[in-house]
């Protein structure tokens, strides 16, 4: 109880003197809160492409593609493959007992940057109606549908405004067709907002391509796809894979989402060394300014451990304040903020948002702990090293 009691004084003398050492003090936190901002950002980047990615999945909701594809780029389906796919058993039907599955086209097509004028890769499908059926989130925001067997296409709602050309009745040269832009569609989210769609027929005929890249379908449960993936395995002419949209979905971002945050981690690391060692000097700075006042506390009865924690707890306190305000810049500057990237698996622009969710804020505020820890831990010790008799000589 005593010792809790001299902590508690110790730290309050030193609270108190904050002011007296407010310049040092706000040097460390600036340095800490840099850190702890440019972590957090970092941290965003991947969840956002992770949100991205996993508003569009749906378990449900199966991808087959040709086998060893790992992105639909290079990935080829016959249409003799597509007919036996309609004709596998567990897939839900629409109200004409129709199987939901949809074929579809994927293409490179170049749009040239609103803010630059450079070209980008962007993604243009062809997709059926039953498309639709199979993204519950998608809904035309504006303008309508294209029209099955029409140059026609629709553009994803977070795109527009970000490439040239593609406003209402804007005509777009792909293949061997002019494309016209009728109408902007929204799938919550989704990695379908930086996408592009027509009707898979027409892009057939425009790229002169027989085949598509894969086939989604509805299953008819959430434990179809092992039987579907063994009806598959069973038939010599089908040589295919089968994943669930999540799955296939979450493995277009996921080497980009390692890499970032690796890079993230790093860099923050390397900015949390240079923070903790401008910890380290604000607080060897208090402890020399208060020599003489703890040599008294010592003389007084007041011991060494509880001159390390209160010293160590003050460096605490400035880590925290620092992630605080470090985690609040990035929340309020780039939480939202909407970006586009070049997708390693497909070769085109992904648009996403920044996300900072509290689990990333919870991260930033123990990387301020930790730099505090370190901040405080040696000159904690010094303090609690300082001779009483040589201290209030020096002084």
């Amino acid at each position: 109880m005593k010792s809790i009691l001299q902590i508690a004084k110790v730290l309050q003398i030193n609270i108190r003197s904050l002011p007296s050492r407010w310049a040092s003090s706000l040097v460390a936190i600036v340095g800490i809160a840099g850190v702890v901002a440019v972590f957090v950002t970092i941290l965003s980047i991947a969840n956002g492409l992770q949100e991205t990615a996993s508003r569009g999945g749906a378990d449900d909701v199966l991808v087959i593609m040709g086998q060893g594809s790992g992105a639909e780029l290079n990935s080829s389906l016959l249409n003799s493959e597509v007919t036996s796919i309609e004709q596998l058993e567990n897939i839900a039907r629409d109200t004409n007992n129709d199987p939901i599955v949809s074929p579809e086209l994927y293409v490179i097509v170049d749009l040239k940057k609103q803010s630059t004028g450079l070209d980008a890769n962007m993604p243009l499908r062809g997709v059926t109606n039953n498309a639709m059926l199979l993204r519950p989130n998608f809904k035309l925001i504006e303008g309508r549908m294209f029209t099955p067997g029409l140059n026609e296409i629709i553009v994803g709602k977070s795109i527009l405004g970000n490439y040239q050309n593609l406003e209402f009745g804007s005509e777009l040269k792909w293949g061997k067709n002019v494309w016209t832009v009728v109408g902007v569609f929204e799938d919550n989210g989704s990695a379908a907002e930086s996408e592009i769609w027509t009707d898979s027929r027409v892009l057939q005929s425009a790229y002169n391509r027989n085949v598509y890249s894969t086939a989604r379908l509805k299953a008819a449960n959430s434990q179809a796809l092992e039987s579907i993936q063994a009806a598959i395995d069973a038939d010599p002419k089908l040589n295919l894979t089968v994943k669930s949209e999540k799955e296939f979905l979450s493995e277009q971002t996921e080497i980009m989402n390692v890499v970032i945050n690796v890079i993230g981690t790093a860099l923050a690391v390397l900015m949390g060394i240079a923070a903790s060692f401008g910890a380290i000097n604000t607080m060897y700075t208090a402890v020399a300014s208060r020599t003489r006042e703890i040599a008294t506390l010592r003389a007084l009865g007041f011991g060494r451990g509880s001159i390390i924690f209160s010293v160590l707890t003050e460096s605490i306190i400035l880590g925290l304040l620092g992630g605080l305000l470090g985690g609040l810049l990035a929340y309020l500057f780039f939480n939202g903020f909407q970006v586009s990237t070049l997708s390693w698996t497909s070769f085109t622009q992904l648009a996403f948002e920044f996300s900072v969710s509290p689990s990333i804020l919870v991260s930033g505020m123990f990387a301020a702990l930790i730099i505090g820890i370190i901040g405080g831990l040696l000159p904690s010790i010094r303090a609690a090293r300082i001779p009483i008799s040589q201290a209030l000589r020096e002084l």
